[in-house]
């Protein structure tokens, strides 16, 4: 132990370093916080750092995944673009590159990403941990693209998994949650460089979920953020184009993040008006403008979210999402839920990972955010069971309230990751309080 100079530091009992999430809502005092800086280092930690082990990222999970007051361990040394293949547009990647990171590497190789979510603040590590994704009914998450990984194991192994070595684990590992090991390598499935153009328009609610078909056909990713206590959305339309890149904007005009400004100032001053409310977000419409932008992919899909929020997602069967938003925005204005947060709406495509959202099902996102200095748990508990109602799968970096018994019964190959976890960590080195209560462990 005294070899390693990270280990000797845990051994001498440093001044306790807090932790908290990007949201603040989840927040631990850890014995040790370590950053390896490379895979004999990490290994050793693995190894020999008493008590529970927790890999962190960016911290932009909303769910209790990271807490520990064992250690969390960073992987903020195991970053960048380790290799690639032309041929096959592969491309491997240390597991703690942020995302934000990987679109100008990837271009230089003449690669880019073939979907992606519209916030890019998370580790890849993290990102296919959780099953994180973006939207079009022809895009799955991240997870369902990683083709190889190397993890290293709660005894210290370390593991090489792709579909022909360690399948299973593999398999498992696409959507881990962190429970199996640390990732430390990722190779993805890519496509050839390309440009989007972004379109951004309002329109009312209903007419636009009575237009799914037709929006989900037409444009290649496509998602509305419903205003609540409103009957408008701002609908969102990415599309390929070989059109020339228009200007650089301000990023806070990006996303919608003017429109969801002018609709956070607006609740400040008539949300004890409901009718007067509702008129007024109703015309915000007649003083939106929305310019097209076209830019490298990982340019348009990423957008600045400078204001911060709480969330829980639930993706429910896809042809079930209308009637779900439907019952949710019928329970905000019946009994007037204090909340001025757009609902997010997005289509994903189905997959075969065990523990993933979208496993054996074209899903349909749904996503309720509450600003993170308003109060979240009355909010959510009000929402979550129309979510339930239609067999919905919660978001594994985003806050719930379900625990193993319940979560079981909504994935089929459940028994399938549990029992790779218990062969790979049996003494459950990795996981915390919140682990252990989503998948079972006493």
């Amino acid at each position: 132990m005294t070899g390693n100079p990270l280990l000797a530091e845990l051994a001498r009992a440093p001044r306790l370093i807090p932790w908290r999430n990007w949201s603040g809502a989840q927040s631990c005092l850890p014995l040790a916080r370590l950053a390896p800086k490379d895979l004999d280092e990490l290994v050793q930690v693995v190894r020999q750092a008493p008590g529970k082990i927790r890999p962190v990222g960016s911290g932009h999970s909303f769910s209790a995944l990271v807490p520990t007051d064992g250690t969390l361990l960073s992987l903020s040394f195991f970053s960048g673009l380790l290799d690639h293949d032309a041929a096959t547009l592969q491309a491997e990647f240390a597991a703690g590159t942020p995302m934000s990171r990987m679109g100008a590497p990837l271009k230089a190789i003449g690669q880019a990403l073939p979907n992606m979510a519209d916030i890019d603040y998370q580790t890849l590590a993290g990102a296919i941990a959780t099953s994180t994704h973006g939207t079009g009914v022809g895009f799955p998450s991240y997870s369902a693209q990683v083709r190889g990984l190397q993890l290293v194991t709660a005894s210290g192994e370390v593991l090489d998994c792709d579909s022909n070595r360690h399948a299973e684990v593999f398999n498992a590992a696409r959507v881990s949650l962190g429970a199996l090991g640390v990732a430390t390598r990722v190779r993805l499935q890519n496509r050839p460089a390309y440009r989007l153009r972004e379109r951004q328009w309002i329109a009312k609610t209903e007419e636009l979920l009575e237009d799914v078909a037709k929006n989900t056909r037409e444009n290649q990713h496509w998602e509305m953020l419903v205003v609540t206590h409103s009957d408008y959305a701002l609908s969102i339309a990415l599309n390929e184009t070989a059109d020339p890149a228009t200007p650089p904007t301000d990023p806070a005009q990006e996303g919608g993040n003017e429109f969801v400004s002018l609709i956070e100032n607006l609740d400040k001053y008539v949300s004890d008006f409901p009718e007067t409310r509702r008129v007024l977000l109703n015309n915000l419409r007649h003083f939106a403008n929305f310019q097209d932008r076209v830019g490298d992919s990982y340019e348009i899909y990423a957008n600045v979210r400078s204001v911060r929020f709480n969330e829980m997602e639930y993706s429910v069967p896809a042809e079930h999402g209308p009637a779900c938003l439907r019952e949710i925005l019928k329970l905000i204005r019946d009994k007037d839920l204090r909340t001025w947060f757009p609902i997010e709406y997005r289509y994903v495509r189905a997959d075969d990972i065990p523990l993933s959202m979208f496993e054996g099902r074209d899903s349909c996102s749904i996503s309720v955010h509450q600003h993170y200095g308003m109060d979240h748990h009355n909010f959510f508990a009000a929402v979550e069971p129309i979510f339930w109602k239609y067999a919905g799968r919660p978001h594994w970096g985003k806050l719930h309230g379900l625990n193993a018994r319940q979560l079981q019964a909504l994935y089929p190959r459940w028994r399938e990751f549990t029992q790779v976890r218990e062969a790979l960590d049996p003494t459950g080195k990795f996981l915390n309080a919140h682990l252990s209560s989503i998948l079972g462990v006493a």
